[in-house]
């Protein structure tokens, strides 16, 4: 299917939107939407501003992973550094950045995007740009972002791409964005990197505004 053909059709039209709960972060509502044949259906929406995640993929082909637990899945997770776009204005490529120098205390000097997902479109408009982030560099001690809550207990290591891809298909590694991101970087690399996509005049995603 081509990009044309996968974005092409009709916006279905919203006929009444109710907010039923509001968050720190998201935002539930219900929406009656008519259906193409003229009937209509309630649909319940988590809106959600969107999120970053990178790839930081070091000279030795080892990529960067946090470990954090989640408390919906009541366990930690292996996960790619990542965070909202709840920055007011703040672009999704400076957001990567934050989170690379925050939660993994790296710099990266070069930068290409990997992806932009859609993590649970058939109840939630969230959408994640996943970059990938090269030649990386080390924060001075002094400089390190001081963690709170979850982040507290988080552990920054790191694991060769072949091994991520490997715990990524066996179900070692489930965080979604984290699959997504060491395939693509994978699939990335075996093509020499010809389908990179650059960072340069990016914008931030419809689903991210």
């Amino acid at each position: 299917m081509s990009d044309h053909q996968e974005n092409a059709g009709e916006h279905y039209p919203v006929l009444s939107s109710t907010n039923v709960f509001r968050g720190r972060v998201i935002t539930v509502r219900t929406d009656e939407v008519r259906m193409s044949d003229g009937s209509t259906a309630i649909r319940e929406v988590v809106a959600h501003p969107g999120a970053v995640a990178v790839v930081a993929l070091d000279d030795d082909d080892q990529i960067v992973m946090v470990n954090q637990y989640r408390h919906p899945v009541g366990r930690t997770l292996d996960e790619l550094p990542a965070g909202l776009l709840d920055v007011p204005g703040e672009a999704p490529l400076a957001a990567a950045r934050r989170e690379l120098f925050e939660e993994a205390g790296l710099t990266a000097r070069r930068w290409d995007l990997l992806l932009d997902v859609h993590t649970s479109p058939g109840m939630s408009d969230e959408m994640i740009r996943i970059f990938l982030g090269r030649e990386l560099a080390e924060v001075d001690l002094a400089e390190r972002f001081t963690p709170e809550a979850e982040e507290i207990t988080m552990t920054v290591h790191r694991m060769p791409l072949t091994e991520a891809v490997r715990r990524a298909l066996s179900g070692g590694i489930t965080n979604a964005a984290a699959v997504a991101g060491i395939l693509a970087t994978a699939a990335a690399k075996a093509d020499d990197w010809k389908s990179l996509r650059g960072v340069g005049g990016l914008d931030r995603p419809r689903s991210m505004t």
